[in-house]
């Protein structure tokens, strides 16, 4: 395992547009394929770290700061975002990231389904689930057979980043993030320059994000609960995130 940074790319760097996207937990940037040629299709050129303890890197602090200040880099020379989406643990990563924007561009954050709040039995199920996952690795078959609506790609490349996920990293993260409260990083006020959609999969279909954990009145913040769709909103339904990175197409 390494400390550098490492990253999947996808379409050309001279594109007019560009994308940021923050993979989850057990996840790696190869994870975005499928939103990834849909952006590239919409002009973007885009970018997709791997985090801390995946894709074959590691590190010691796990706190969801210092995942979110190992992407530094990703800012250097005034580099700017029109999109940012972050995935699960990359949504709360991607809130972390909002000091490093520049305030002279407007940025479109879209967050899904990120693990806003978690205590008691529900994170001590988390962390055994995540464990046992990253000790009894599934197959490509193993997950299209648990998740009919994946196609072999996605449940391919699910697979993939499972292997290359460090155990060690995700005891840290649970425990370098305890107590599990981030809800206050949207209670913070969101800059003028940022608009925040937070897209919420059905809590009957496995979500991880609760809508009455999403702090009220916030300026600048749209959210959408999506019937019927489970917590890999990328998989299940990438329109969902396309209609926020292209809103006016999705009106059409």
């Amino acid at each position: 395992m390494s400390t550098s940074l490492s990253a999947s790319h996808w379409g050309s760097p001279t594109a007019s547009k560009r994308a940021l996207l923050i993979h989850g937990l057990t996840m790696s940037s190869q994870s975005w394929e499928g939103v990834a040629q849909l952006l590239v299709a919409e002009g973007f050129f885009v970018v997709a770290p791997n985090l801390l303890g995946h894709g074959w890197r590691r590190g010691t602090d796990y706190r969801i700061s210092t995942l979110a200040e190992d992407l530094r880099p990703y800012f250097a020379t005034h580099t700017s975002y029109d999109v940012i989406i972050g995935h699960s643990l990359g949504g709360l990563v991607t809130l972390s990231l909002l000091p490093f924007l520049p305030k002279t561009k407007e940025t479109n954050i879209i967050l899904v389904d990120p693990p806003l709040e978690s205590t008691g039995e529900a994170l001590k199920n988390a962390t055994i689930g995540f464990l046992k996952e990253v000790t009894d690795r599934r197959t490509t078959d193993e997950f299209m057979a648990e998740n009919p609506a994946w196609s072999r790609r996605d449940s391919m490349l699910r697979a993939l980043g499972v292997y290359m996920c460090d155990r060690t990293a995700v005891e840290r993260i649970f425990e370098h993030n305890t107590p599990w409260c981030f809800s206050h990083l949207l209670k913070k006020n969101i800059p003028p320059h940022v608009k925040i959609t937070l897209l919420i999969s059905d809590p009957g279909f496995g979500a991880f994000c609760r809508l009455e954990q999403v702090p009220a009145g916030v300026a600048r913040l749209n959210v959408k609960v999506l019937n019927r769709i489970g917590h890999w909103i990328q998989y299940e339904l990438p329109n969902a995130i396309m209609d926020e990175v292209s809103p006016s197409k999705a009106k059409l």
